[in-house]
């Protein structure tokens, strides 16, 4: 499979070689941080379906092309469409669809992670059989910093990490290494960056998709590795401590009681981005990853896809909007919360935002092998409701 230059103008290049076994998806918006726009979704889902339906292939491969491997999705899409009832509805069935059926490819999946992987873009990381990091690789799940929450997938997979890490990472949107990736298990191998390209090169000469044939090359080119001294993961007991509080409120008093002990150094950065961050984020954010543990990935997949939806549709708060503008449209930084207080984020308000939709509403996960790639977007009842909606219609759940 020949390397050729990527036309800048492709949001995802896909290259396919009939006379090869492996297939290579680069996502392709360097400039943008290889956000994932609703382009790549049906793109990559698409040839997902096909590849795996097509015995020649074995091997499916993914990077990023320039600084980062995907900073998320692209929020801006998001916020233009603020005014228009379920603008991005279509876009986020079909990446929470897309995110089962990454989690349970029946083909060998390689992810090359060089830079930002962030949220929806570390959905195209964590769960292939094999992602590679490296020194520069950075892993954040920060949504609910924005008055979001933590979705694709993220629920099921950091509701499954040791004691309340998963707690930690959602809420606070902690940053994490490739030390740290590796040590978790949310990354299987490390390389180092300048031999990222080589290792590329030699899974496609490998033009094999076999478990073990495809290890063995990544183990060539990986190092053992352990966090560093000074790495958040050796605050595990203290982490515990304070995230596996029952609330919100009562983690932040928590942790500014141990603020006060001079071997927390690191909690005072913490309380003051939590301090930051939209209570209904933190508040909705807490209450999916502890449901995820008691969740299957199905079960959280089409919980995310309701709190999507419902946080779009501003049916407790705006806050989303609000923080995307503050973040990257405005680049203020200021955000104004409302509800500002987790005192005003009633429990009643989450169960709103928590209730299940009506069942031919709710993301339709395939039950059964040979319906694998059942219940596509276009399939769905939505189409057809997004051409007859009123611009305020009434309650859909």
């Amino acid at each position: 499979m020949a390397q050729e230059p990527i036309p800048i103008t492709e949001e995802v290049v896909l290259s396919e070689d009939v006379n090869s076994h492996v297939r290579l998806i680069t996502l392709n918006r360097p400039r943008q941080l290889n956000v994932i726009s609703s382009k790549v979704v049906s793109l990559i889902a698409e040839s997902l379906e096909q590849w795996e339906k097509d015995d020649n292939v074995e091997l499916v491969i993914f990077k990023g092309n320039g600084r980062a491997y995907s900073a998320g999705g692209d929020l801006k899409m998001f916020y233009d469409g603020r005014d228009s009832y379920d603008a991005c509805l279509e876009i986020v069935y079909r990446m929470y669809w897309l995110c089962y059926h990454i989690h349970t490819y029946k083909k060998t999946q390689v992810a090359l992670v060089h830079g930002l992987s962030m949220g929806g873009g570390a959905s195209l990381m964590v769960p292939l059989k094999f992602s590679v990091v490296t020194e520069k690789t950075i892993f954040s799940v920060p949504e609910a910093s924005i008055g979001f929450h933590t979705d694709c997938s993220f629920s099921y997979i950091l509701s499954h990490l040791p004691g309340s890490l998963g707690e930690y990472l959602a809420l606070t949107g902690a940053r994490l290494n490739g030390k740290e990736l590796v040590s978790l298990g949310l990354a299987t191998h490390y390389v180092p960056s300048e031999k990222l390209p080589e290792l590329e090169k030699r899974l496609i000469n490998l033009n094999l998709g076999e478990e073990h044939a495809v290890k063995s090359v990544i183990e060539e080119f990986s190092l053992d590795v352990k966090p560093d001294e000074d790495s958040i993961l050796n605050k595990q007991a203290m982490i515990d401590k304070c995230f596996s509080k029952e609330s919100v409120e009562e983690i932040f008093e928590s942790l500014e009681s141990e603020a006060n002990d001079k071997e927390n150094g690191w909690i005072p950065a913490v309380l003051k981005g939590l301090k930051r961050s939209a209570p209904t984020g933190l508040k909705i954010t807490l209450r999916s990853v502890r449901e995820g543990r008691k969740q299957s990935l199905s079960e959280c997949l089409k919980k995310e896809f309701r709190l999507t939806i419902n946080i779009l549709r501003k049916l407790i708060s705006g806050d989303v909007y609000e923080g995307i503008r503050a973040l990257t449209i405005d680049k203020d930084n200021s955000p104004k919360w409302n509800p500002a207080s987790f005192e005003e984020v009633t429990s009643e308000m989450l169960d709103l935002v928590f209730q299940p939709f009506k069942e031919d509403l709710e993301l339709y996960i395939p039950s059964a092998p040979e319906n694998r790639w059942d219940g596509k977007y276009e399939n769905s009842v939505y189409p057809s409701l997004k051409a007859t909606v009123a611009p305020n219609p009434p309650s859909q759940q």
